[in-house]
């Protein structure tokens, strides 16, 4: 309520409607965006990215965006500014740069290193992650990409049991992850041309033989729901093997990871206990991806307080939120914090928006109010200026 009275005390802040927001002046080509500004760049090849693109926006094509968010990734009330502004721009920030340049000055070689992006909430760690995933697409990483592992574990699509005693399948979440999978990777894996290096058996009647295409083993899962898990789990195991091999490298960015090692899920078996994550068949295969064991990769996941059921949110440290079990297993890693906007990226943000006229300029006491209230969080911001 605070929030709300004090942003009406603004007379100058408003939201346009999405037609307005797109609007392009008479007198101007494609877009005045196009052209460099203190907030914007041109640079679109991530790995160019230095400290000069720190705090400016930069460009992502339309039909890249679909390949790698159109199964998710972006948060939603981003992903809706992105349908307003009819552009995709993500901001350069530090953890990003840090990352990346981490990334490039790996040794691939030497066993995978593990990154683990933390901080409060709203600050930036899915965009952050958004944008080391462009990275991966624009240097040949075969990406391994979960959107949100806590979607699985709060609100499946479906549940069914399977052979193994007290284990549970997500069948139709397996199928929609391979779909993913294919979109992003369909054009890379089509020329890297990956086999099978052994026969998969689905049933009596349906098998994979090996020297099949990986992207075959990945159709199979689409199609044949039943068996998505099974082929998620042959999948992760040839990926691995052929990174170790050298005959590709890849990608793992992971979004709300330690939702795998949380004490509970919101599933429920037929006798109304709470499921485990562990107990969840889609949670072996990526826990092995994320291990040491395997070379020509790099693993880059966040942790979320929100990834936690309620009871669990009191600290968004690593130690925390991975438990005893998460934090072994990811041991050693990389922390790369992620903290709320600098003043450089506060001014580049509210900049941006009176471009896009998503908000309207006061004559003074503007961004000194819209900082204080959001306390330069960047979802807070993006909260207080979105409609009324």
């Amino acid at each position: 309520m605070f929030v709300r009275q004090s942003l009406r005390r603004l007379p100058g802040v408003t939201r346009r409607s999405c037609v307005t927001a797109a609007a392009v002046a008479p007198n101007q080509t494609v877009r005045e965006s196009l052209v460099p500004t203190d907030y914007r760049t041109n640079e679109t090849n991530t790995a160019a990215h230095s400290s000069v693109h720190d705090a400016k926006f930069y460009t992502i094509p339309n039909d890249v965006r679909k390949q790698l968010f159109g199964g998710g990734g972006l948060p939603k009330q981003f992903d809706q500014q992105v349908k307003t502004f009819t552009e995709t721009c993500l901001m350069v920030r530090q953890p990003a740069l840090e990352v990346i340049n981490y990334i490039k000055n790996t040794d691939f070689s030497k066993p995978t290193i593990r990154y683990v992006l933390y901080g409060e909430n709203g600050v930036g760690k899915s965009l952050t992650l958004a944008h080391i995933i462009h990275y991966g697409h624009q240097n040949d990483f075969l990406l391994v990409h979960i959107p949100w592992v806590a979607n699985w574990m709060k609100k499946p699509k479906e549940t069914t049991n399977v052979e193994q005693e007290g284990l549970l399948d997500l069948p139709f979440d397996a199928a929609a992850w391979l779909l993913h999978f294919k979109n992003q990777n369909a054009k890379l894996m089509a020329s890297l041309d990956l086999k099978t290096s052994k026969e998969y058996v689905w049933s009596k009647r349906e098998s994979t033989p090996a020297g099949s295409s990986l992207s075959e083993l990945v159709e199979h899962g689409i199609q044949r729901i039943k068996f998505a898990s099974e082929t998620i789990a042959a999948l992760i195991s040839e990926l691995k093997q052929h990174s170790t091999a050298g005959h590709c490298k890849a990608l793992v960015a992971i979004d709300g990871f330690n939702a795998f090692f949380h004490p509970e899920t919101r599933i429920l078996t037929d006798n109304k206990q709470k499921v485990t994550p562990d107990r969840i068949t889609l949670t072996k295969p990526f826990l092995d991806i994320t291990n040491y064991d395997w070379t020509n990769g790099v693993v880059v996941v966040t942790v979320d307080k929100i990834a936690m059921t309620e009871g669990y949110m009191e600290s968004y440290m690593p130690r925390y939120l991975l438990g005893t079990q998460g934090f072994e297993h990811l041991d050693p890693f990389v922390p790369v914090r992620v903290d709320n906007y600098t003043d450089k990226e506060y001014h580049s943000c509210i900049q941006y928006y009176l471009d896009r006229h998503w908000i309207q300029k006061t004559p003074e006491g503007f961004e000194d109010q819209l900082k204080f209230l959001s306390n330069k969080n960047p979802y807070g911001l993006m909260r207080l200026t979105r409609s009324l």
